[in-house]
């Protein structure tokens, strides 16, 4: 019975490098690696590029994530609006009052 070995997301990059290098046959064989596994990681890491090595990750769950990611960047931008606003806001009141106080 032998060992399952996982490998993380820096070996496969790693391994990938090595394979442009050193070729195919060589490399996987040096870490034990079946061909499957690694056309399967080369697939996922020129669609997805490093996000691929994610567990579970498909180009769908990619693609939602960065859609998610722009829409947080533009919600902070807003409310960093809103903020500037409400702050000169305050700042136009007080100078009005302080010149209707002056006035009086």
């Amino acid at each position: 019975m032998t060992n399952k070995r996982t490998f993380t997301k820096e070996e496969k990059l790693q391994i990938l490098k090595e394979v442009e290098q050193s070729g195919l046959k060589t490399t996987l064989e040096k870490h034990g690696i079946y061909p499957a596994s690694y056309y399967s990681w080369k697939k996922k890491f020129e669609q997805m590029g490093e996000a691929g090595f994610r567990h579970g990750m498909t180009p769908a769950h990619i693609k939602e994530i960065k859609r998610l990611e722009k829409e947080n960047e533009l919600l902070k931008k807003l409310l960093a609006e809103k903020e500037i606003e409400g702050h000169l806001k305050n700042e136009m009141l007080k100078k009005n009052c302080a010149w209707a106080r002056q006035k009086n």
